[in-house]
């Protein structure tokens, strides 16, 4: 089995300018991890004869496939197709297979088909001609020096048609590969560097074919467990048997795998239990409750909110008390405590969950900087709160505050209840 290395050439101004956002490469990097072909790079280049013959030269350098989408229009400024041309010192002419099918999709939509939609249909002599179902641009296929090079349109769903049903059949006949499988660990509550030291001698006695990857955002943490070989079923296995053996040191910071999210799993956990919640939001201004109704079904669970942003709602409608107002602030541990216990009780559910505190950029303190946040959770027999010093970034103070407080609520739930699976 070989290493077959891919690169994504993206051509165009209008990606360089930050017209349009490119999608493709993502889409494409995909398909081909499915196959066990590895994208070493990703490259955009501009509408330059000269960018584009020095793109194709280091892709070839570093890849055995390059996947080329955009510049093939009928205009001046689309390069694509005379560029390859040149690069593989080719002739174009007329191919009258595509002109077949140029003539029939113009037909099918009843116009004429002009003069510049004609010299589409001309291709370079050296290339594979790739029918394209959905638009007027064909794809080509160059198999030289052992590598090859396929361009194609970069509308996506003309791209994505003859990905599927022609590129990837091809490249499967035509490269043997091995296989590779992806499994993510889904950690929060513990920093990349933290969570390291604590898995080290476990990392370093993974076998050879099995790599790990450690990828960070706000609030979690996702190891990547990355196994190649030629037996699908035994590299399933072999990755099964690995998070076996790290379980233990990590397991309470283990929410999920692979696409399951903090709110999907709380979902899941809320739902075996019976539980239904509540939130009381003040400076998440209703982003937990969002988090949490983002899940399909979380109506079962999911009760409501209380955006309590002004002082007045926090007092008159979730009867957080005058005294604990004026003798603690908005931004305390008591006023997050009586948010959660009386969201509860307002909104007759088993659970509520609380967020108070200073996002920023304004409102800060000496004592209660920006960043200055309090979480707080509250059940029928306990309550319990936790401060959170963050940045001085709204946008970020936000999103860690929701996922610190589902971390919360998913910790409480998971202590506090029956649950027969695993959280």
């Amino acid at each position: 089995m070989s290493n077959i290395k891919a690169e994504v050439l993206t051509i165009g101004d209008e990606i360089l300018y930050g017209q349009i956002t490119d999608t493709n490469s993502q889409w494409m990097s995909a398909r081909l991890d499915e196959i066990g072909v590895k994208v070493v790079q990703k490259t955009t280049i501009g509408d330059s004869e000269e960018e584009i013959l020095r793109g194709l030269q280091e892709a070839e350098n570093r890849a055995d496939i390059i996947l080329i989408t955009g510049g093939l229009g009928p205009t001046k400024d689309d390069l694509t197709k005379p560029t390859l041309a040149k690069y593989f010192d080719s002739e174009i002419e007329l191919h009258e297979t595509a002109l077949i099918e140029l003539e029939g999709l113009f037909k099918s939509i009843g116009r004429e088909l002009t003069d510049i939609n004609r010299k589409q249909a001309e291709l370079p002599v050296k290339c594979e001609m790739i029918s394209n179902k959905l638009g007027t641009a064909p794809g080509m296929w160059f198999h030289e020096r052992g590598k090859v090079f396929v361009s194609m349109p970069g509308v996506p769903y003309e791209m994505k048609a003859m990905i599927s049903n022609y590129i990837i059949p091809k490249l499967m006949k035509t490269f043997s590969t091995d296989l590779i499988h992806h499994k993510l660990i889904r950690t929060i509550g513990i920093g990349e560097s933290w969570l390291s030291e604590m898995i080290e001698d476990w990392e370093s006695n993974l076998p050879d074919h099995i790599k790990l990857a450690y990828l960070p955002s706000p609030g979690e943490v996702k190891l990547r467990l990355t196994a190649t070989g030629s037996n699908k079923e035994q590299l399933e296995q072999d990755v099964e048997d690995q998070i076996a053996k790290v379980l233990p040191k990590i397991d309470k910071y283990v929410f999920g795998y692979n696409k399951e999210t903090i709110q999907s799993a709380i979902g899941k956990m809320l739902n075996e239990a019976g539980l239904t919640i509540a939130t009381a939001e003040s400076c998440t201004g209703g982003f937990v409750a969002h988090q949490i109704t983002s899940i399909p079904g979380s109506s079962a669970y999911f009760m409501g909110s209380v955006i309590a942003y002004d002082n007045a709602v926090k007092e008159n409608q979730l009867g957080v008390s005058v005294d604990t107002m004026k003798n603690h602030g908005a931004v305390s541990e008591e006023t997050a405590l009586e948010m959660a216990k009386n969201v509860r009780k307002v909104l007759n559910t088993d659970i509520g969950i609380s967020t108070t505190g200073i996002a920023g950029p304004d409102g800060g303190t000496e004592t209660k900087p920006v960043g200055t946040i309090w979480i707080a959770y509250a059940d029928e027999n306990q309550a319990v709160a936790k401060q959170l010093k963050l940045s001085k970034t709204r946008d970020l103070n936000i999103k860690l505050t929701a996922v610190n407080v589902l971390n919360l609520l998913r910790q409480q739930i998971k202590a506090n209840f029956e649950l027969s699976v695993k959280s």
